[in-house]
């Protein structure tokens, strides 16, 4: 298995984008709080789901 630094560095710019929302949502979990954190990065989640992809296709 090849160390793929282009997703290495995808993965915690993402995390470093949603770190504040992640916090929210880790301390206090409610509904509304997730849709917002959904509305305001849409992006960065849309990453994060589509990262299992992109690993598999970029480490082939």
């Amino acid at each position: 298995m090849k160390l793929n630094y282009y997703l290495i560095l995808l993965f915690s710019l993402v995390l470093i984008d949603l770190s504040t929302e992640l916090r929210i949502l880790f301390d206090h979990f409610t509904f509304n709080s997730l849709y917002f954190a959904f509305a305001k990065h849409p992006l960065a989640f849309y990453i994060l789901f589509s990262y299992p992809y992109l690993y598999k296709k970029l480490n082939k």
